[in-house]
């Protein structure tokens, strides 16, 4: 078989530095000079693969353990996985090879890319045959000029015939920009507010949903829960990190334009900086913590903190607040966020030049595109799966309920928000700002420095991380 890459990826140096959400450090963009020839080879290696016999060794690279547990649960062609986790053998007789880097520090993204550069010379058990992306950086891998994800429909495929249930900004975010589908998930990641039920009576002398829903139903309304909430001796959240997804989500243009080297700072990201500043100096978030993702962040979930809540998808509720949780189950909620949101998902991709493009396709659509292997997911698991019918099933099965959660069924409040998510516009250059901004911007909130100093900040960083970059424009 003719064996050739795209080799539209250029790894950049990466900066070191924790990501505010799934994943870490970003690599640059790609870039390509020999786009006419590169395509030429992409359209040569579809054909060829598509009649070639399937290798043995078919090598997923993947972060953690995760994406392996949901193919264990849900593909029918598992025997058996090696107890240490890196072999799962199929019953044909193939392996799949887990490999697996962290998301921490970049080093994910920069194995990936290495390999995938070289992976038109690579020996067809060497190969990448399938990796994950996330929301932060999928861009990157979809982007059409870096030609490493192959087109679904090359697969056989059909988006608008077998995934036209899921939710459809995911299948617009696993698109590149000509709204050609190269990947998909299993995860759809709306959004909540998670809320300490004891705070809750404590303060507003409820913790029904219903109800504390109605004084979260805005940033405005929310301002004067935040106030209550101070008068009682709590934080409303644990850092102005916390809020920050729900204003990214809703920005109106890409950070970057394509074929532009101009960052455009959008309006709601200042609002966020604006509104972070005006709660800080309230005194509504706890001033110790200092972003996310860290120990005084983490300890803010225990049962002795005077936190009242979280802005959470599902996968933070069970992979993050409950283990931080030192108390009896039963002592959170959820409800409407004050804004809807999006946070994280975890994209599959088959890579151009694999040697295994039926396995991908069996995958792929074992893992995404079947309702009842949707439903075992979400039951099994607790993640809000990508499909709407599924969904609303769960939403409204009143046996479907969560301990950790006191009963409730967490679905019925995250397939509505789910159903209203509009996408912000995606560029590779997302995951960097994403990160840096908030850096820059922590500074200017704990009084280290002066606004116009985190700006020239943010100007700097960012350009340090892309040195493609030229120019950031602020709103005026």
């Amino acid at each position: 078989m003719k064996k050739k890459l795209v080799s539209g990826l250029i790894t950049a140096v990466v900066t070191v530095s924790l990501l505010a959400g799934c994943g870490s450090a970003a690599v640059s963009p790609a870039e390509s000079d020999t786009k006419e020839a590169e395509t030429t080879e992409a359209t040569e290696e579809t054909e060829a693969v598509s009649d070639a016999d399937e290798g043995k060794v078919i090598n997923i690279y993947c972060w953690n353990d995760e994406f392996r547990t949901r193919v264990e649960t849900v593909y029918d062609q598992v025997v058996e996985t090696s107890e240490d986790g890196t072999v799962t053998t199929l019953k044909d007789g193939s392996e799949i090879h887990w490999v697996v880097n962290p998301n921490q520090d970049g080093v994910y993204q920069a194995k990936l890319d290495e390999v995938l550069i070289n992976q038109a010379n690579a020996a067809a058990d060497d190969k990448v045959d399938i990796f994950l992306s996330e929301t932060d950086y999928v861009f990157k891998y979809t982007d059409k000029d870096a030609g490493v994800a192959m087109p679904l429909t090359d697969l056989g495929i059909d988006p608008d015939k077998d995934l036209a249930d899921q939710y459809d900004f995911t299948r617009t975010t696993a698109s590149d920009s000509d709204g050609v589908q190269r990947g998909s998930t299993w995860q759809c990641c709306p959004g909540l507010l998670v809320y300490r039920r004891d705070i809750a009576k404590d303060v507003f002398g409820t913790d029904d949903p219903e109800e504390i829903g109605k004084k979260v139903t805005d940033w405005e309304v929310m301002k004067a829960a935040a106030e209550e909430l101070k008068g009682k001796g709590y934080y409303t959240f644990a850092s102005y990190a916390d809020t920050f997804r729900l204003y990214g989500n809703s920005i109106s243009e890409s950070w970057v334009t394509s074929g532009s080297t101009t960052i455009k700072v959008d309006q709601q990201i200042m609002n966020w900086i604006n509104d972070s500043k005006e709660w800080v100096d309230s005194g509504y978030f706890n001033p110790t913590v200092k972003g996310q993702w860290n120990d005084d962040w983490n300890k803010t979930m225990g049962s002795q903190s005077k936190v009242f809540g979280f802005l959470f998808p599902a996968w933070g509720i069970d992979f993050v607040l409950n283990p931080n949780w030192d108390g009896e189950s039963g002592a959170w909620a959820v409800t409407n966020p004050p804004q809807e949101y999006n946070w994280g998902g975890s994209y599959i991709h088959a890579a151009t030049g694999t040697d295994n493009p039926q396995h991908a396709k069996d995958i792929i659509l074992a893992l995404t595109a079947n309702e009842d292997n949707l439903t075992k997911i979400s039951k099994e698991t607790s993640d809000f799966t990508n499909d709407k019918s599924a969904m609303a099933a769960l939403a409204s099965d009143e046996n479907f309920t969560s301990e950790f959660l006191g009963g409730q069924n967490p679905f019925a409040k995250f397939a509505p928000v789910a159903e209203n998510i509009k996408i912000a516009p995606l560029s590779a250059y997302d995951q960097g700002c994403v990160e840096l901004i908030q850096n820059t911007f922590g500074d200017y909130f704990q009084g280290e420095v002066e606004f116009d100093k985190a700006k020239q900040n943010f100007e700097t960083a960012i350009m340090e991380r892309y040195p493609d970059i030229t120019e950031v424009q602020w709103p005026e």
